[in-house]
């Protein structure tokens, strides 16, 4: 009975405390924003990382989502010669949700992972340490230029996969539902709202912060060794992606109450 109690208060307090630990973490990276010029170099460098690396895949994704999108939508509703409709569900899926998403869980897997992973194995072998005994922030050091490009990496990528995934629901639309490539964009174009894009940016930059701030906590807290470096990349993996489903969920109660 004892030990039946205890596992879950210990989870309960196992989870408050990182949860802590990384709302902690943040605050201390946006005071030391103020070391955003000093630390230039390593910003630019994790922008090529998780911004110009991840590029690629992100392109991959979004076509192909976007293609997804087009053609379930118009083989659901040609029998009702509403096929013309595929232009308004499209463009508003991939601005509003699946662009946003898409990318935030690819950047938790291809970038998220790699913090956590880098930072692990820092901890791990007392860089970090060495870090902190000759008087230089860790947080400043590492965590503060990671936070910032991907926050300023996700919404970036995010404008590239809705386009593409846009222009590939044309192409679907085109090839396979009958769509004429003028009538999908004039219809597209005249549905999405600015409000659409920049609600669905604005959630990027929540996701982008989240897997950051989720993959450095991780990674700064690894302990048990090269094993530990592997458990530490898969919490942050998977604590990214609950985090990511959990904040997409709230923000878009929220614009869809006080937004849309």
């Amino acid at each position: 009975m004892r030990l039946s109690v205890a596992r879950p208060c210990s989870w309960m307090f196992s989870t408050v405390h990182n949860a802590g630990y990384g709302v902690l973490l943040v605050t201390e990276s946006v005071l030391w924003l103020r070391a955003i010029f000093n630390k230039r170099r390593e910003i630019l460098h994790q922008l090529y990382v998780c911004a110009v690396q991840s590029l690629p895949v992100t392109l991959l994704v979004g076509v192909f989502v976007g293609m997804v999108l087009a053609l379930q939508t118009g083989l659901s509703l040609k029998p009702f010669g509403m096929q013309n409709l595929i232009a308004q569900v499209a463009g508003a899926s991939m601005t509003r949700e699946m662009g946003p998403l898409m990318t935030a869980i690819i950047l938790a897997g291809r970038v998220g992972s790699a913090m956590a992973a880098e930072l692990g194995s820092m901890k791990v072998s007392e860089e970090i340490d060495a870090l902190e005994v000759m008087s230089i922030s860790p947080v400043k050091y590492l965590v503060m230029p990671r936070i910032l490009a991907l926050t300023l990496s996700a919404p970036i990528l995010t404008v590239y996969a809705n386009t593409i995934g846009i222009i590939g629901a044309a192409a679907v639309g085109q090839l396979q539902i009958g769509v004429n490539y003028y009538v999908f964009f004039r219809d597209c174009f005249l549905f999405i709202d600015a409000k659409d894009l920049y609600s669905g940016l604005a959630k990027t930059v929540v996701f982008g912060a989240t897997i950051a701030a989720v993959s450095c906590s991780e990674g700064l807290r690894t302990k048990g060794g090269t094993l530990g470096v592997g458990v530490a990349t898969r919490r942050a993996v998977v604590t990214s992606l609950l985090m990511i489903l959990m904040f997409n969920y709230f923000m878009t109660a929220f614009l869809y109450r006080f937004v849309y």
